[in-house]
């Protein structure tokens, strides 16, 4: 990340900017950093300006204690200055409820896109699991356990037992448990997990919500549920994709999206 800018509590924002056009900003989602949603910042900067950032606790970005979700807002708030006051916003996973909560709370921006959302309401179980998955990572960072939290978000997102023991063997683990204070930040963005109804009812900007249709039945059901949920919202599936979307495959749409 080559540049940085200071967000209202003084915490330095490291982010980068690419292209040229109407100005976009990308967020990514837990245990993940701008370079993530770099591949997609490529493929959309022939005709935006793309900015994407390290958020706040993770890669060369800085943390300020206590954590609240607003800062992360405000962090969106000083990055859409730095673009100049206005942008349209996408964000993936949790980084979706993210820039679905900075639409809401009334910052500049034009247009919002999301994608795969994971609000728990459409997962059998989904309410009790996230109840448990909070209680249980709040005790493993609280206890210096970080391994074990980032154990837990594996099993939250599905993988099985033996990748878990695969990726705890792998050079990969000790980013991972460095990353894992930032677990606690996500779960906050996504509060208890269920669609926030009543906020998204009072966002007055268009809503994009998009899914990958081989993904699972309710990570689609919740995607298609903020869109009907926000006034102004529209939904997309993508066929063939999964959580792990081709950046080649989504640059297409919200190109046409942002620019229609």
């Amino acid at each position: 990340m080559d540049k940085k800018t200071l967000s209202r509590d003084g915490t330095s924002i490291a982010y980068e900017l690419g292209g040229h056009g109407p100005a976009v900003i990308l967020i990514s989602g837990a245990m993940s950093t701008g370079g993530t949603v770099a591949p997609l910042a490529a493929a959309l900067s022939d005709r935006f300006t793309v900015l994407w950032y390290d958020r706040r606790g993770r890669g060369e970005s800085g943390d300020t204690a206590p954590y609240a979700v607003a800062r992360e807002v405000e962090d969106l708030g000083a990055l859409i200055e730095a673009v100049g006051g206005e942008a349209c916003l996408w964000g993936v996973s949790s980084g979706g409820a993210l820039v679905l909560e900075a639409a809401a709370s009334g910052l500049p921006v034009r247009k919002v896109a999301v994608y795969e959302t994971p609000f728990a309401d459409f997962s059998e179980q989904g309410a009790k699991e996230r109840a448990e998955y909070t209680e249980n990572l709040t005790a493993a960072l609280a206890e210096g356990r970080r391994g074990d939290a980032v154990e837990l978000f594996l099993r939250l997102t599905g993988m099985p037992d033996e990748m878990i023991q695969g990726a705890r063997q792998s050079p990969m683990w000790a980013g991972m448990e460095a990353a894992a204070p930032s677990l606690a930040y996500d779960n906050a963005v996504m509060g208890d997990g269920l669609l926030p109804r009543e906020r998204l009812a009072s966002i007055t900007v268009p809503v994009l919500a998009v899914a990958g249709g081989a993904s699972p039945d309710w990570l689609q059901e919740a995607t298609r549920a903020v869109a009907e949920t926000v006034p102004q919202g529209s939904y997309r599936n993508l066929a063939g994709q999964t959580h792990m979307v081709d950046p080649n495959a989504l640059a297409p749409v919200l190109a046409d999206y942002f620019t229609r």
